[in-house]
């Protein structure tokens, strides 16, 4: 059953109390509750980040430090209270208990979040999009992500991701879900052009939903990959946002064509000045058979990123994630089910958003039986998938590894329009692969004070 047990409900009320002293007097009671959720942590779920958390808000003229006050200033009081219980409590302490024991169960992988997308439909057509490859027409209907949801709670997942698609084009059911399930937290990765009025005040209503709001840099580069106007339209909806009390982030790509921008102190000044809390960080991906190679990132660009973003976080109030980058944060890659997985909206149980092989579908399969699937085993056996962390992706660092997994787990290609075969994808990323191989060596080499040997624990 999903519903808590009498000790999660007794730990759960426990926390909640916690929070309630936080809110009376934050920048006081910090500190306090820090020592308080690391004795709810028995199991070590979250100690390391918290000692992080710890360090850093000791300094109250750190930007770390003004970043958690403005969780009290900028957010609306109820929003805030739902979110941390859902994110803190429930995903993650919780839910990370649940997880770490239906792991030992089952042998295989459980992730900590579920990206999915509702429908295959987008109101933009951006450039070099892999989304687009699926088609327009495919959809999950309420009843199908319900049961997502529902099988995901049962393992420990409790953090839900919305992608497209645009998935604001499914704004209706995807409120439905964040009433069903008050108890999650949801996030969705949108071009933000569907945000109105309307949207934001449900999103005050439901208050466990934030938006991930994709924009390219300013409004050359936005409206370069998303169309003419989009920019406009983001900058519309992030004031709408912040002006209802919202909390929200950025969603970002870098590419060949405007890394420079990017990573641009201006560019992320610009995000906090807007309102935006974090700012996800992502390198084009050459997927699908319309992919553009061209705007791999080049090697030094992507070095250039790794430098900026570990910049930001020293000086900058937002926090800042590089889904490739920081990969020795999180010991590798995190994709088929380690702490994260993808289902498309034709029902696909991918290992990843940018690997489009499955040998599951959702209207086939439950998530147990995907995870313990072919394809997830050979993930669950075969990462960390470089010992340089550095070096985190099957695809794009690692050539060979995703068509050795692909071909021995008899994965296909989920793009119903124009199947890609695994080894013209691989081709694609070997130049960007050789080229990054010798920065990210000589960077980890630089960062841990030794080589990428098999003894290496680090």
């Amino acid at each position: 059953m999903n519903e808590k047990n009498i000790f999660e409900n007794l730990q759960s009320f426990g926390l909640k109390k916690v929070l309630e002293y936080l809110d009376a007097d934050p920048e006081k009671n910090i500190p306090k509750i820090i020592d308080w959720v690391e004795k709810f942590d028995k199991d070590g779920i979250v100690t390391r980040q918290l000692n992080t958390i710890k360090e850093v808000l000791e300094d109250r003229s750190s930007n770390w430090y003004e970043l958690a006050m403005s969780l009290w200033s900028d957010v609306d009081t109820d929003v805030r209270k739902t979110l941390f219980e859902n994110f803190i409590i429930n995903a993650t302490i919780i839910g990370g208990k649940r997880q770490k024991k239906s792991r030992e169960e089952h042998k295989c992988n459980i992730p900590w979040a579920i990206l999915m997308d509702p429908t295959s439909a987008c109101n933009l057509h951006c450039t070099g999009c892999w989304a687009a490859e699926y088609g327009n027409k495919m959809n999950m209907d309420f009843d199908t992500l319900d049961s997502i949801i529902e099988q995901g709670k049962k393992l420990g997942t409790y953090m839900y991701i919305y992608s497209g698609g645009e998935p604001l084009v499914r704004k209706d059911d995807i409120i439905k879900l964040c009433e069903k399930h008050n108890d999650c937290a949801f996030l969705a990765f949108t071009n933000a052009t569907l945000i109105d009025d309307k949207f934001a005040d449900e999103m005050l209503r439901v208050k466990n939903f934030i938006p991930a709001i994709s924009v390219e840099g300013f409004e050359e580069e936005t409206d370069f990959r998303r169309g003419q106007g989009t920019y406009k339209s983001v900058v519309k909806a992030m004031n709408l946002l912040k002006e209802k009390r919202l909390p929200f982030g950025a969603s970002c790509c870098y590419t060949s064509k405007n890394t420079d921008v990017i990573g641009s102190e201006e560019y992320i000044d610009t995000l906090v000045d807007m309102g935006a809390k974090f700012a996800w960080f992502f390198t084009y991906m050459p997927v699908g058979n319309e992919a553009v190679p061209e705007l791999l990132a080049t090697a030094e660009q992507r070095k250039y990123m790794y430098n900026q973003i570990r910049d930001f976080r020293g000086t900058k109030p937002i926090f800042t994630m590089d889904f490739w980058n920081d990969g020795e944060y999180v010991e590798g890659c995190i994709a088929g089910g380690r702490c994260y997985l993808h289902i498309n909206a034709n029902g696909d149980i991918e290992p990843c958003a940018f690997i489009h092989y499955s040998d599951s579908n959702i209207h086939k399969n439950t998530l147990l039986e995907a995870y313990k699937n072919p394809l997830f085993m050979q993930y669950h056996n075969n990462q960390p998938f470089n010992n340089n962390h550095l070096r985190p992706c099957p695809l794009l660092d690692n050539p060979g590894r995703l068509t050795d997994m692909v071909e021995k787990s008899g994965a296909h290609s989920t793009d119903m329009q124009n199947p890609e075969n695994v080894r013209g994808l691989s081709k694609k990323c070997l130049n960007a692969a050789n080229d990054w191989a010798p920065v990210a060596d000589d960077l980890w080499e630089k960062s841990h004070g030794c080589s990428t040997c098999q003894a290496c624990g680090k």
